[in-house]
């Protein structure tokens, strides 16, 4: 496979050999996909708290950018349902200003994850964590669009805490509004049942154009109003004016946890869906020009107007699966989103609030993925509590506190999992397989070993780090008697980090201050280097670090002699 540079785009490598027949599939492929993402792009505009243009101008913006800038040849991106509830809570805690800062700050920092080529790094998020917190944000979701679905009329602001705010929804559910809960409900039947008449049409679209005549029908000749986007927003189909966030130390500071957020998010879906899409479409993508794809898209956007954005796994799947064939698929989709924005947006304002509540239903119920959830329940007990802590804590707290204590505990369960691999074990008089010692001629596999009276044999299975150094504690401190020489075994040590060069450190002081000679056996190049670095062989002696166990063997042997000599 040829590899990329992270300054090059994929678009720069499809171009090369482009034909009439690719951009004919693009250009079919980006107008189908640019119409699928009309809905959700106000959709998550206004569920974001911005805006409807915003939504668009998002998409327009970033998605133009990603296909441009990134490493995916179909990657499609724009406003997302993951960012919704990150969004909505900058916003009610920085505003706007807030929002834009952050936004740049993510895009700043995806850009340098991909420049330092860090982009291998987001996929070894654990996977409970990705599942826990995206089940969590579409749980969170639907419970912000129950009062649109339904047309409740609660006094004031609905409560930001989940548990407050269903409170609130149960105190409030005998308002509910029958023709705006029956539009909403019509909208999710609609886009849940079109994929059975045919997968080529947008469910959304398609609800959203026959709600928006049945809410006009309903108004002007039955008199029943249902609450559109013109009900609660102007809408203004231009482009703004560029203006680049303040970005001052005070501003920054306490805007750092938030951008990191975004950032965090921001790669992991958009890996996660360029991810996909290669297993489809045969090539692989580019990660870290994807990183750098999406921080200039992060960067743009604010300054333009719009909002964060990533890869949308729905409209990538929407863009292979219609054709398309490079990132100019995605560019044209930008491109229609354009023309749209500036001849029709007008329209939108007759869109009911109820139908893109059943749209964003639709796009919570997909994200929540419960059927890997079900299927997940079947793993480690570790890996399901990393799984509803995050879920849990994404529902009740919010996102960014679900991403920080569930990759802390993913962190933390790893590390057990791995000190629990490593064992100590006593060796005594036996046959072992050891391909490094001398062997015995009828059985080449096998080795003979002898440990001479007053030898103690330790054998460590496993990388030498901080969770081992109990185990050495616990299993000298159960043998009986003090030996004269401890022999430890590193064969089978892949590695040794600092602690563990601590611990052995203070191991072999407090075994010479005992009287206690400490020989290493098998010790590989790479741990003798570190060793040798950390001036082990001074402490030891350099006679004192052996290839191989007989080698150990003997000059424990010598030792012990040498010791009843000097006691004789």
């Amino acid at each position: 496979m040829k590899k990329f540079s992270p300054s090059k785009p994929e678009l720069f490598y499809t171009l090369k050999n482009y034909n009439k027949q690719k951009f004919t599939a693009d250009l079919m492929a980006g107008v189908i996909v640019g119409i699928v993402a009309l809905p959700l792009a106000i959709a998550f505009g206004i569920a974001s708290g911005v805006s409807p243009e915003k939504g668009i101008l998002t998409a327009i913006i970033a998605g133009f950018a990603i296909s441009a800038f990134g490493g995916s040849r179909v990657q499609i991106g724009g406003p997302t349902g993951a960012f919704i509830i990150i969004i909505y809570g900058i916003i009610q805690q920085y505003g706007l200003t807030g929002l834009a800062i952050a936004t740049v700050l993510a895009g700043i920092f995806l850009i340098l994850l991909g420049v330092f080529r860090l982009g291998t790094i987001i996929k070894y998020i654990p996977y409970p964590i990705i599942v826990g917190f995206t089940s969590g944000i579409a749980v969170t979701i639907f419970s912000t669009q129950v009062k649109d679905l339904f047309g409740l009329h609660i006094e004031g602001t609905v409560p930001a805490d989940f548990i407050e705010k269903w409170i609130c929804y149960f105190q409030n559910f005998g308002t509910i509004d029958l023709a705006t809960a029956a539009v909403g409900i019509m909208s999710v039947v609609i886009i849940a049942c079109t994929p059975l008449i045919s997968k080529k049409i947008p469910g959304s679209l398609l609800a959203i154009i026959i709600m928006t005549i049945v809410g006009i029908v309903l108004n002007n000749y039955y008199g029943i109003h249902v609450d559109t986007i013109g009900d609660r927003f102007e809408i203004n189909p231009s482009m703004p004016e560029a203006v680049v966030p303040d970005l001052n130390w005070e501003n920054i500071k306490g805007l750092i946890s938030p951008a990191i957020t975004i950032a965090v998010l921001g790669a992991i879906e958009s890996l996660l869906s360029a991810t996909v899409a290669d297993g489809i479409i045969g090539h692989k993508h580019n990660s870290n020009q994807e990183l750098i794809g999406q921080g200039v898209a992060n960067i743009l956007s604010p300054i333009l107007g719009g909002i964060p954005a990533t890869g949308a796994i729905a409209r990538t799947m929407a863009n292979i699966s219609n054709g398309g064939k490079t990132p100019v698929a995605g560019i044209i989709h930008a491109i229609v989103l354009l023309l749209i924005y500036f001849f029709l947006m007008p329209y939108a304002a007759y869109i009911p609030m109820s139908c893109l509540a059943g749209v964003l239903v639709i796009v919570s119920y997909n994200m929540s993925g419960w059927r890997t959830v079900k299927q997940m329940m079947k793993n480690p007990k570790s890996d399901v509590s990393v799984l509803w802590l995050t879920f849990i804590l994404t529902v009740v707290f919010d996102l960014t506190i679900a991403i920080e204590v569930g990759l802390v505990l993913a962190c933390l369960l790893c590390m057990k999992r791995m000190a629990e691999t490593t064992q100590v074990s006593v060796l005594t008089d036996q046959d072992d397989i050891d391909p490094n010692a001398n062997t015995d001629i009828n059985n080449p596999d096998v080795e003979h070993l002898t440990i001479p009276a007053h030898v103690e044999v330790y054998e460590i299975n496993g990388p030498y780090f901080f969770g081992i150094a109990t185990k050495f504690d616990d299993m000298m401190a159960s043998m009986e008697k003090q030996p004269e020489v401890r022999i430890i075994r590193m064969r089978r040590v892949p590695f040794i980090d600092s602690t563990g060069i601590h611990n052995l450190q203070n191991l072999i002081e407090m075994s010479h201050n005992n009287g206690i000679d400490v020989i290493l056996s098998g010790v590989n190049d790479k741990v003798r280097a570190v060793l040798v670095k950390n001036k082990f062989d001074k402490l030891l002696g350099e006679s004192n670090i052996c290839p191989n166990i007989n080698i150990a063997l003997e000059t424990a042997k010598t030792i012990v002699i040498s010791h009843e000599k000097k006691n004789a």
